[in-house]
C-alpha cells in the first residue's frame, strides 16, 4: 500500500502521514475516494447526481471499513534496525514553486468567462502570495527538523561554503519560494539564492523549450501525444475531458458571461486542440483546453486562498472530489504538453543534468532546485515515472510539492536512493496549520519503475544514476547545435548571456552587464 493511514512510515522508511485537523473517519474516505475513481466509477457532473455519488463514495467508504478490507500497515516510525544499517548523506529536491496568483488578471479572458469577479489577490499576476510565503517558510521549517533528526545538519545550521545551494529560476515567485524556505530551514545562515538572469526572465535550466527542429522528431511526439491522449487524433485529446468542462462550465456559470452573450464562448469544445512544436519554444496548445487550464488555475489557487468554500466556489456547493476533477483539467494539460517520452526527454534534459551533477557533487549535502510543475512533469516524464495519483491533494503535482531524492549510504559500503513527493495536502494549504514531526506534510513514496529496490524499499545508487545517464544520453544522441547552458559544480563551460538571456558569443560583447558562469561581469 502507498499511503498509510496515521503517523507511520512505510517499507521504505518514510514518514507517510495524516493531518492532525482531519478525522481518521476523513482519511479513510479521502483515500478510498481516490481508489474508488482509479476503479473507475462513474463520475456525474449534473448537480443532482453528483450529490448523490459523492454519497455513494461515503457508503462505500464505510462498508470497506466495516468489512475489514482496510489493511493497517502494522509498520512503526523508522526502525531501530534501518537506522543500523543505514545514514542519510545527502538530498536534491526539486521544488515546484509555492502559491501564486494566476497567470492572468481578471481584465484578462478570466474576467469575460465568468459573471463573478475573482478573488483580489495580495501579488501582481504570477508573483508568489502572501500565503505562498508563509507555507513555504513552514515546509523549510519541516525540513531543517528531519535533516536535524537525521544528522545531516545543525539546529541553527552555518553550512560551510558549497555545502548547501539553493538555486532558483529567474522568476519572482521561484525566487521568492527559495528565499522562504531557506529562511525556514536555515534561519540564521542568510542563505544566498543563486539566478542567473534579470528577475522575470527564464532560466535556459528551467525552461522547457524544445531544442529538436527535425521532422522525425515532431512527428514521433505528435504520435506519442495523439495515441496517449487523443485516441490517435488530436482532435480527440480534449474528448476525455467531456464531463470535467461540463462541471467547469457550470461552476463559472460560463452561459452569463461576457464571452458567451458577445458569442465568444458559451462552452468547451472537446475537438478544437491545436499543438504547436517550434524549436526554441515550449511546446503550445490553443483551443478549448488551454483556456479551460486557465480557468482551473485561477479557480484551484482562489479555492486556496479563500477560507469561504462557497466564494471560492462562485457560490456553488463543491465537494473536495469536485475540485479535484476540475483540476484534472490543468493536470490533463501539462500531461499533454509536457510528459509524452520523446518531448519530455527532450524538455528536461538541462534539470537532468543539474540534478545529476549536484548527486555527484561529493562537497554537497542539500540542494534545493526551485522551478515549476512543468519542470517536475517533464523530469518525471523523461524517467517513466511520471504515473501516480496523489492522496490529500486535489492536484497531481501540488503548488510547493517537492520531488525529494535521499542519498543513504549503507553498512555494506554502498550507497542507495529513495524517492518521494513531500507537499503540503490540500487542507494543509488551506488551514495553514504548523508543521513539525509531529504534524508533517504528506510524504508519497514514488515508484521507480525499471530499477529494482532491496528489502529496505531503497535503491542501488548506481542504477538510478545509470537511469538518469541513459535519459540524458537519450537527448544528446540526436539533440540539435542548441544548448541551454547549466551551471553548478564541476562545470567548464564560461558562456556569457546578457541580462534578457540571450547567449552571446565572445566577439560580440560590447560595453555593458553581461551574466557569466552564474555572475554579473561589468564590461566597460
Amino acid at each position: 500500500m502507498k499511503y498509510s493511514i496515521g503517523k507511520q512510515v512505510n517499507r521504505h522508511g518514510n514518514f507517510i502521514v495524516k493531518h492532525k485537523n482531519l478525522s481518521e473517519k476523513d482519511h479513510i474516505s479521502q483515500y478510498f475516494t481516490n481508489f474508488a475513481s482509479k476503479i473507475s466509477i462513474t463520475y456525474k457532473v449534473m448537480t443532482d447526481k453528483r450529490r448523490r455519488n459523492y454519497q455513494f463514495f461515503k457508503l462505500l467508504t464505510a462498508v470497506i471499513v466495516m468489512c475489514g478490507i482496510l489493511e493497517a500497515s502494522g509498520q512503526t516510525e523508522r526502525s531501530a534496525s534501518f537506522n543500523e544499517k543505514y545514514s542519510l548523506k545527502q538530498v536534491v529536491v526539486l521544488s515546484r514553486h509555492n502559491i501564486r496568483s494566476p497567470m492572468s488578471g481578471p481584465e484578462s479572458a478570466l474576467g469575460r468567462i465568468t459573471p463573478h469577479e475573482w478573488f483580489r489577490w495580495s501579488s501582481a499576476p504570477s508573483e508568489l502570495s502572501l500565503r505562498g510565503g508563509v507555507l513555504e517558510t513552514m515546509m523549510g521549517q519541516y525540513f531543517r527538523k528531519w535533516l536535524v533528526s537525521e544528522g545531516l545538519m545543525q539546529e541553527n545550521e552555518l553550512p560551510e561554503e558549497g555545502a548547501m545551494r539553493f538555486y532558483a529560476n529567474s522568476m519572482q515567485r521561484t525566487i521568492a519560494t527559495a528565499q522562504y524556505f531557506s529562511s525556514g530551514m536555515l534561519p540564521v545562515a542568510n542563505a544566498s539564492i543563486e539566478h542567473h538572469y534579470s528577475v522575470g526572465t527564464m532560466d535556459p535550466v528551467f525552461s522547457p523549450v524544445i531544442t529538436r527542429d527535425d521532422e522525425a522528431f515532431r512527428q514521433t511526439v505528435m504520435q506519442e501525444i495523439c495515441n496517449r491522449f487523443g485516441n490517435g487524433s488530436a482532435a480527440g485529446i480534449g474528448e476525455a475531458m467531456r464531463a470535467q468542462y461540463t462541471l467547469l462550465e457550470d461552476v463559472l456559470d460560463l452561459r452569463q458571461s461576457a464571452a458567451c452573450q458577445q458569442g465568444d464562448t458559451c462552452s468547451f469544445k472537446t475537438d478544437d486542440s491545436v499543438i504547436t512544436l517550434t524549436m526554441g519554444k515550449e511546446p503550445s496548445l490553443k483551443g478549448s483546453l488551454s483556456l479551460a487550464c486557465k480557468a482551473v488555475d485561477a479557480l484551484v489557487l482562489q479555492y486556496y486562498e479563500e477560507p469561504d468554500d462557497s466564494k471560492a466556489a462562485f457560490g456553488h456547493d463543491l465537494s473536495p472530489q469536485d475540485w479535484q476533477t476540475l483540476s484534472t483539467i490543468k493536470d490533463y494539460y501539462g500531461d499533454v504538453l509536457f510528459t509524452s517520452p520523446t518531448l519530455s526527454t527532450n524538455l528536461a534534459h538541462p534539470l537532468l543534468k543539474e540534478i545529476l551533477a549536484e548527486l555527484k557533487n561529493e562537497q554537497r549535502r542539500f540542494s534545493f532546485l526551485c522551478g515549476h510543475d512543468s519542470n517536475l512533469g517533464s523530469v518525471l516524464g523523461a524517467l517513466g515515472w511520471d504515473d501516480y495519483s496523489l492522496p490529500l491533494s486535489i492536484e497531481k503535482t501540488p503548488i510547493g510539492a517537492k520531488l525529494v531524492i535521499e542519498k543513504w549510504k549503507g553498512t555494506d559500503g554502498q550507497e542507495y536512493v529513495a524517492m518521494n513527493m513531500v507537499y503540503q495536502s490540500t487542507d494543509q494549504l488551506r488551514q495553514m496549520p504548523l508543521l513539525s514531526l509531529d504534524n508533517p506534510p504528506v510524504v508519497y513514496s514514488m515508484e521507480l519503475k525499471g530499477l529494482e529496490a532491496n528489502d529496505d524499499g531503497l535503491y542501488r545508487m548506481k542504477d538510478f544514476e545509470q537511469h538518469f545517464t541513459e535519459r540524458i544520453e537519450a537527448n544528446d544522441a540526436t539533440a540539435s547545435s542548441i544548448r541551454s547552458t547549466t551551471y553548478g559544480s564541476n562545470r567548464s563551460a564560461a558562456a556569457v548571456y546578457n541580462l534578457q538571456g540571450q547567449r552571446l558569443d565572445n566577439d560580440t560583447q560590447n560595453a555593458g552587464i553581461y551574466i557569466k558562469n552564474g555572475q554579473k561581469v561589468v564590461l566597460k
